[in-house]
Order: structure tokens, then C-alpha cells, then sequence
């Protein structure tokens, strides 16, 4: 296992220390060797990744097709749903030889984790390998899933940075981060803190008003990152200040890294004219079954072939269609056509026209929108930020909020059968924290919750208007 999964069950109590003994504790922890912090199979993914980007066809669907087997076997094997499942279906992962072979199998839904988490888990690897975590994505419905201590997190920091440097990242970079850090929860309350364990400026995602958006342009130049990485929708605020006031972008950039929200051409090319560099996007999830990200010099977004399967569901009424992932190297936890509820435009040579990578891509993620709630003080905050990854909202089957007035909103709910209501004012006090003191929220329990015409559910229902521009 890696020194960072160790300490993982730690890092909130280390948030809770003084400033001065945490810059001492993480100074000491990024002395360490990259292979001792992450841990060798960091290393491994790192050169997979490298590797792979030179693949040919027949290597890459090699790969895939050693990974799927492995993958459908295990399940089989040491998980009592995908067991179930599999039979019901007459399924036998020993028959695939070919991607054909794929379409017997079940698909996994989000319903299926919320219902079924212990039993898709699976008895080998033990317990113990296993790092709880949640996610309630861009459809305000609460997920828990389990990641393979020492293999899920390496495995995806080595998959991003190796698509990150496509844009000019770089091993040991300085970073200004807006992306949901809460620094307090006063709105008058510090907007920065220093990650020493990274030697990252953490910036607050939930203060960027009008009047403080100087403290954070003074604190970005005193730093002085050599990449901003942030929603796109804070970065789109700190682009607006600045085409406001009428000044230019303080500090040179490298690229900034703009992920976790959709991303309009428009949008993508005012940052770049704003910030005077490269603004890469990128497509994922925190169940991490598949990963896509911009090329060196494309904006399609291409899934890595050698991270996990990806597949794309039929067409809607608008030519979109929905991301199917089949996770690799989680053995504690596979997701196996797994319907992950995003839904994308998937490339079309005559519209897009020539790929960078023969990989699976999509020319837009069309699933995750920009959706605020707005406090009293003015501030907006991003949903996207607003994920508890912990066992906050475990039992609720649904949640969302609605908001007629700045500063007041209701969370909406579905609670599950075996939910203890006893733990609703726990709820509601990690939810007020996340909001801040100009902001009061009211917990409502409810049998349904407003969805899109697809059916996704959504985080928010607001009359206040779209204040981001597109």
C-alpha cells in the first residue's frame, strides 16, 4: 500500500492542526521518495500510460481484452452479485474472446451500488484493501463504492498527470487550486491556505464574490503557481473580474487545468485569451471507471484504452449518448458496464475531423453542467464542490436543492429504507458548514425530485437565472 492510502483515514484530523504544524508535517512528507508516497504501482501506471499512448490497434485491444477477462473472471469468481447477476443473464466470462462477447453481459447501474455495495465488493482482496468512498456526481444521487487501496489513486494521478503534461504540467509544479477546498465557513473568513504536503496554494471555491476577488488575484501573484487549477466555472469568474476591471492576468501561466464541469467552446477560449495559455479539459468520475482527456493539440477528449473500457450507449433525441465504463485493476470493487449517467457527443470524423489518438472520443461532455446556489453576500456555489466523499448521505437515495432567494434554499431528499432519521441534524450541520454563515438551508424529505428529460436527476432546481456565461 502506499504511504498516501495509509494516511488517508488521517487527512482530516491533519486538516484540523495548526497552519504552522502542518506546513512542518507536509514539508516532511514531500521529502519522500514519489515511489514511497504513492507507492510502485504509481510507477507501473505511469509507464503504462507513457507506453501506451504509441500502442497500435492490435496492442491496445490486446490489452483490453486481457484486462476484461481478468476482470469478468474475478467478479465471477469473488463477487456474490456478479455471480448472481452473470447466471441470471447466462453469462460466462471464461467464453469472451472478442468485444462481441461483451453485449451478454449485465449492465450496473447507480441503483445497483446504492443497494447492492457489499455484495458487487468482492472477498478477495480482503477487507482491508478496501477505501471507502462517495460521490454524488452530477446527478444529486449519493454513491458509495469501494477503490483498491494502493492501486485506484496512484492509478489515477499517474493517468491525469501523463494527460496533464499534454498542456505543460510537470513533475513538482506550483499550483493555485479553486476546486471545492473549504478554507472556513465564514463568508468574511480567509479565502487561501498553503498544501505544504504539494506545495500547492488551496484557494476557496465558496468566496468568490465581487469584493474579494482582489484577495484572490493578491494571493495567486504572491504565490506566483505555474498552473491554475480550478472549475471551470471559478476560473470563468476570475476571467470575468478581470475583462471587468479591464486589466491583464497577473502571474504567466503554463496551461490551467479545467475539469469536473462542462466547458463551452466559448467559455474555453475566453479563459485562453484571459489567462495567455492552453486551458485543458478533461472528462471523469470518483468511481473511476474510465478517464478521457484532451490531446496535445486536439480538444476531442480521448478515453485511455489502458485505464479502462469504455462503451457508449444508443443515441437520444439529441444524438447524445451515455458513458458505459468497465473499470480495470480494481479488484476490490469492479464496475462492469457500468451506466454512469453522463451522457456525450461522440466524435464524428465529418463534423471533427481528423483524430490525434485511435482511441474512443467524444467531442463534448454534455452531462455535468454549472449549477450554483447563491448566498445572501452574493457568493455562488458550485455543486461540483459540494461533494461530501465521505458517509454523509449514505442512505439517501436521492438529494437536490431548490432555491427561490439568495441565501435560502431546501435540501431535498428520498431516504432509503434503512435510514436513520436520527442522523439528520449530523446532515445538517456538515451541510451548513459547506455553505457558510450567510446561508440558511432548510432539510426537506421528499417521495420524488425534479429530473431532466433523460431522466438524470438534477443537483439543483433554481429561479435565480444562470449567472455563468456560455
Amino acid at each position: 500500500m502506499s504511504v498516501e492510502d495509509a494516511l488517508y483515514p488521517l487527512l482530516s484530523a491533519y486538516e484540523r492542526l495548526p497552519q504552522g504544524l502542518k506546513v512542518g508535517i507536509g514539508w516532511t512528507y514531500r521529502q519522500l521518495p514519489q515511489r514511497v508516497r504513492l507507492g510502485s504501482n504509481y510507477s507501473e501506471f505511469r509507464d503504462l500510460a507513457d507506453r501506451s499512448e504509441a500502442w497500435s490497434g492490435p496492442e491496445i485491444a490486446d490489452y483490453q481484452l486481457e484486462q476484461l477477462r481478468t476482470v469478468l473472471i474475478h467478479a465471477a469468481k469473488h463477487s456474490p452479485f456478479y455471480a448472481r447477476r452473470f447466471a441470471e443473464a447466462g453469462f460466462h466470462p471464461s467464453d469472451v474472446s472478442s468485444f462481441d462477447d461483451l453485449v451478454a453481459c449485465p449492465y450496473l447501474t447507480k441503483d445497483d451500488l446504492v443497494d447492492h455495495l457489499d455484495e458487487i465488493a468482492t472477498s478477495e482482496p480482503p477487507r482491508s484493501a478496501r477505501l471507502y468512498m462517495t460521490t454524488g456526481g452530477s446527478t444529486g444521487v449519493p454513491v458509495g463504492f469501494y477503490l483498491h487501496k494502493g492501486v485506484s489513486r496512484p492509478k489515477e494521478q499517474a493517468f491525469l498527470e501523463a494527460q496533464w503534461r499534454r498542456a505543460g504540467y510537470f513533475d513538482e509544479a506550483r499550483l493555485a487550486v479553486i476546486r471545492g477546498h473549504v478554507t472556513t465557513d465564514r463568508s468574511q473568513g480567509r479565502i487561501a491556505s498553503y498544501d505544504a504536503t504539494r506545495n500547492w496554494l488551496m484557494l476557496s471555491s465558496y468566496h468568490l464574490t465581487e469584493t474579494r476577488l482582489p484577495e484572490y488575484l493578491d494571493q495567486i501573484v504572491r504565490f506566483h503557481p505555474d498552473i491554475l487549477h480550478a472549475y471551470p466555472s471559478a476560473a470563468l469568474q476570475l476571467a470575468e473580474f478581470m475583462h471587468r476591471s479591464g486589466d491583464t492576468w497577473p502571474v504567466p501561466l503554463r496551461c490551467v487545468l479545467a475539469g469536473s464541469e462542462r466547458l463551452t467552446s466559448p467559455q474555453k477560449r475566453l479563459l485562453e485569451r484571459t489567462f495567455g495559455c492552453r486551458v485543458y479539459h478533461w472528462y471523469g468520475h470518483a468511481e473511476r471507471a474510465v478517464l478521457a482527456g484532451a490531446g496535445r493539440s486536439s480538444d476531442l477528449l480521448y478515453f485511455w484504452p489502458t485505464y479502462g473500457y469504455v462503451e457508449f450507449g444508443p443515441p437520444d433525441a439529441e444524438g447524445l449518448q451515455e458513458v458505459i465504463g468497465t473499470s480495470f485493476h480494481n479488484l476490490v470493487m469492479p464496475l462492469i458496464r457500468y451506466q454512469t449517467g453522463d451522457f456525450v457527443r461522440v466524435y464524428d470524423s465529418d463534423r471533427d475531423g481528423p483524430k490525434e489518438f485511435d482511441w474512443p472520443a467524444v467531442q463534448a461532455v454534455e452531462g455535468r453542467s454549472q449549477e450554483f446556489l447563491v448566498s445572501a453576500t452574493g457568493r455562488r456555489i458550485s455543486l461540483t464542490a459540494f461533494n461530501m466523499h465521505d458517509s454523509s448521505f449514505d442512505g439517501l437515495y436521492a438529494l437536490q436543492f431548490f432555491q427561490e432567494k439568495a441565501g435560502e434554499a431546501e435540501l431535498r431528499y428520498i431516504a432509503g429504507s434503512d435510514f436513520d432519521r436520527a442522523r439528520l441534524p449530523r446532515i445538517e450541520s456538515a451541510v451548513r458548514h459547506k455553505l457558510g454563515d450567510d446561508f440558511d438551508v432548510a432539510l426537506r424529505e421528499v417521495a420524488e425530485i425534479e429530473k431532466t428529460p433523460r431522466g438524470k436527476g438534477k443537483w439543483l432546481v433554481s429561479s435565480l437565472g444562470e449567472s455563468v456565461p456560455t
